[in-house]
């Protein structure tokens, strides 16, 4: 919104540029290391069984900076640090700041938390504009699809490889605003395990695997423990080589304008025909069977 003047402190898993502008508050003591997706689940489930959280405040830094406004989150205790914690270390400042919980269910809750935050910061207007503008992108790609009378495709979007875990929130609802339906979704809930048989029996036209927190790079690691599972090659997704895997800030980490982008890349993911990936996102996607079959060769 052009309103990152206002910002003095970010978390680590914030952006690429935030993190090259601005120092980093919150903390996770997983940074730096080198887990597998089995291992970060049970290093989460375990932390989670035993109250604790893997999260963190630098309270020098927090002390230096003196906010007047703090925005935290309770949308997934397991992906950030929650209001509960920010505020254990907010009570040690000596300027009590007002402390803002962003907490989206689905993709309009997303784009209310864009006028929160200009509202607090005394710019309401900027986030109307912000969003006018994302609306009439997500507008031309649903006109291109009720024009062209696509019908939906059978999608499923991954946010967990092992175990897998379907999509929830607001992604469903990225995923339909593309042209697509994911039938083993949560809308506006929770992100589940989700029994492997089941995504058998889905049988999906297109696989799209964006596990939280993971890159492209990161992700296809770890591909392997789907390809490798009984019945992978029937897979209908696999045999017509519709099988992505895509950076997860277009999906899990919900700012209004990431998510549009990652509406933008569902939409030429399901249907190519009528939409190109923008060329900004192109690095954040790998088609895996095409890969594969190059390496086979």
């Amino acid at each position: 919104m052009g309103l990152q003047h206002y910002l003095h402190g970010v978390t680590f898993e914030c952006p690429y540029m935030a993190l090259q502008e601005k120092p980093k508050v919150v903390r996770c003591v997983l940074e730096g290391k080198a887990y597998s997706s089995i291992e970060i689940d049970r290093i989460f489930s375990a932390s989670k069984a035993q109250g604790k959280s893997l999260y963190y405040v630098d309270e020098e830094l927090l002390q230096q900076i003196q906010p007047d406004v703090i925005f935290t989150q309770d949308v997934c205790e397991v992906c950030q640090i929650d209001t509960q914690c920010t505020a254990a270390a907010v009570a040690k400042l000596q300027k009590q700041p007002l402390i803002i919980p962003l907490t989206p269910q689905n993709l309009d809750d997303v784009y209310q938390t864009v006028v929160t935050i200009a509202t607090a910061l005394g710019e309401e207007e900027k986030a109307y504009q912000h969003l006018s503008a994302l609306q009439k992108r997500t507008d031309a790609i649903l006109n291109t699809l009720r024009i062209n009378r696509m019908p939906l495709k059978r999608v499923s979007l991954l946010e967990w490889i092992e175990p897998i875990y379907n999509c929830g929130h607001w992604i469903p609802f990225q995923v339909a605003q593309a042209g697509g339906i994911d039938m083993l979704s949560n809308p506006a809930g929770d992100s589940i395990v989700t029994p492997w048989e089941k995504m058998v029996k889905y049988n999906p036209e297109v696989l799209v695997i964006a596990p939280c927190g993971f890159d492209v790079r990161r992700s296809v690691e770890e591909v392997h423990l789907l390809s490798q599972k009984t019945e992978w090659q029937q897979l209908q997704a696999v045999q017509t080589g519709q099988v992505y895997v895509v950076d997860f800030d277009l999906f899990t980490q919900p700012s209004a304008s990431t998510l549009v982008n990652g509406i933008e890349m569902l939409a030429a993911l399901f249907h190519p025909r009528l939409f190109t990936i923008p060329g900004h996102l192109q690095h954040k996607v790998k088609n895996i069977i095409k890969q594969q079959a190059y390496a086979g060769a």
